[in-house]
């Protein structure tokens, strides 16, 4: 039986499993067959989950896992789960974005933007000092409101940062609400409030105005950018420097987005047990009212 330690590459063993599904038994081809299909999601979810996704018992994915060499499910599992995580990228080094004369333009161009955007997402990860994280991160928690705000390009980045980081700190508020102006949804803010604004070269207007209006009612302020000084008159409380450096001639999102990734891991363990019932919650009710897509049973397998 294989041990976690021990078991094979994902690739040698999404092989076996084509090689011997039509040996097996009519549901457990079933089940082989989504798992070739959806490597992801089985590497993601639990035993049950899997179950009721592919519509058969607990049972026929043990006896798979079994048939596979593994001594548990979760054992099976375990490659899949590893191929999602990047524990060990930084072991493989970086041959992969090597270019042999041979390659066309098209093949070098490529390795030169990955190689940028690893080096956007390296820069910005470490010009967010724990300290400073830990500060954003308090004024945040401690904070009646947080309301949260970007405009333009900028605006995907807050409006993901917001509909994720509700569920670890309800005092989230993505602002503009509707289509009016940031200051809008402000006026009643006080200093008990904090503003998390993010905005990169070239500033908007409307987010530097929301955080001179922000400093006027004593709030804590938290800017997300690419400068320390984008304008006169803004001086917040903890700025997060990000590289947005590209080879094209919009700004990279990468390394902010790896920031506000490592923000929201900071809120939900702050928000402890709360936070991950609150997740429950929201989960349940987006399954309930359908608000996710998902297959029917998978028909049975026939040999040819």
């Amino acid at each position: 039986m294989f041990l976690f330690g021990m078991a094979p590459t994902l690739t040698a063993l999404t092989s076996q499993i084509r090689r011997e599904i039509d040996e097996m038994p009519a549901q457990m081809q079933v089940a082989a067959k989504y798992i070739i299909d959806h490597p992801g999601d089985f590497g993601l979810n639990p035993v049950r989950v899997t179950a009721d996704r592919i519509g058969i018992s607990t049972s026929v994915l043990v006896r798979l896992a079994q048939r596979m060499g593994f001594d548990s499910f979760d054992a099976f599992r375990h490659p899949f789960r590893l191929a999602l995580t990047t524990d060990s990228e930084d072991r493989i080094g970086q041959g992969w974005l090597t270019t042999s004369p041979g390659q066309d333009l098209f093949h070098g161009a490529q390795a030169r933007f990955a190689r940028n955007e690893m080096n956007v997402v390296s820069r910005s990860l470490r010009l967010m000092e724990p300290n400073l994280a830990k500060r954003a991160v308090e004024y945040m928690v401690s904070a009646r409101r947080c309301y949260v705000t970007a405009t333009r390009a900028s605006h995907a980045l807050a409006y993901y940062f917001h509909y994720a980081g509700r569920m670890a700190h309800p005092g989230l508020q993505l602002i503009p609400r509707h289509m009016g102006s940031a200051i809008d949804d402000l006026v009643e803010a006080t200093s008990e409030d904090c503003l998390f604004a993010v905005t990169v070269h070239p500033y908007s207007a409307d987010t530097i105005q929301s955080m001179r209006f922000a400093r006027d009612r004593a709030m804590k302020i938290v800017l997300l950018s690419d400068s320390e000084v984008i304008a006169p008159g803004v001086n917040p409380d903890v700025v997060l420097s990000v590289s947005t450096r590209t080879l094209h001639p919009f700004s990279s999102f990468s390394g902010a987005m790896a920031v506000l990734e490592c923000l929201l891991g900071h809120l939900f363990d702050a928000g402890g047990e709360a936070a991950r019932d609150r997740v429950e919650q929201f989960q349940k009710a987006r399954e309930d009212t359908g608000a996710y897509w998902r297959p029917g049973v998978l028909p049975r397998m026939r040999k040819p």
